[in-house]
């Protein structure tokens, strides 16, 4: 897990404060792809205020579902089924996602919403999916569920803030929308293996370093340099 590698094991003597802190900086380190996930599929809505919008209230329905992951977390991680729920879903919306790519202009045809209240749902779903790996890596390094419910709920907030940061950049950089899916599929063949082979534990470090390769490929093309390059006929 994440917070062995971040910080050492704590004894039960630890300062809340410190716990909280913790569990924050936690949350904001595995949310870096939950954020350019949720605005990859936010991307599918017309405009930034119907984006921003579908965000808002998509994440408040997302903090609800996790405060419930959260309070049902010891009766959840019995059961391998959800990890599969999981990983089906993320996997189906990256093939959803790359088949819908047209091949004559090499340009990528999202399936779009017609409303907010059609991306809502699937971005606290996506949140979910997501937090499956947050909350357990929360609940191991603390049982207070008060003191998880409190990083998780400053967590929500950054990973708000961090979604529209990244709904910018999506428009500036060429490939960050495939390397959010790519990250999304990544994510739910994790839970997919995890579930599968319950013993077998893929170490954290490749992970994050997995992801953060397929970041830095995604922020290797500006869409102004493209616009720049000279046409090959003249």
């Amino acid at each position: 897990m994440i917070d062995k590698i971040l910080v050492p094991p704590l004894e039960v003597g630890t300062s809340t404060p410190m716990l909280l802190l913790v569990l924050v900086a936690l949350e904001a380190v595995l949310s870096a792809d939950n954020a350019v996930a949720l605005a990859s599929i936010s991307q599918g809505l017309a405009d930034d205020k119907l984006r921003r919008q579908a965000l808002n209230i998509g994440l408040m329905l997302a903090y609800v579902l996790r405060m419930t992951l959260i309070l049902a977390a010891t009766w959840v991680v019995r059961y391998w089924q959800f990890q599969v729920l999981g990983a089906a879903y993320l996997l189906w919306l990256v093939f959803q996602y790359f088949s819908s790519k047209t091949g004559e202009d090499g340009e990528n045809k999202v399936a779009k919403f017609t409303s907010v209240w059609q991306a809502i749902p699937t971005i606290a779903i996506t949140d979910l999916a997501f937090s499956l790996d947050s909350v357990a890596t929360a609940i191991a390094v603390s049982t207070d569920t008060w003191l998880v419910i409190s990083g998780a709920t400053i967590g929500i907030i950054i990973l708000r803030f961090m979604a529209g940061l990244f709904i910018r950049w999506l428009d500036e950089y060429t490939h960050l929308e495939d390397a959010g899916y790519i990250t999304v599929g990544l994510v739910g063949i994790k839970l997919l293996v995890r579930a599968v082979f319950p013993d077998l534990e893929i170490p954290e470090i490749v992970v994050v370093g997995t992801i953060g390769i397929i970041f830095a490929w995604g922020f290797s093309q500006r869409e102004d340099s493209i616009e720049k390059l000279p046409d090959a006929g003249e």
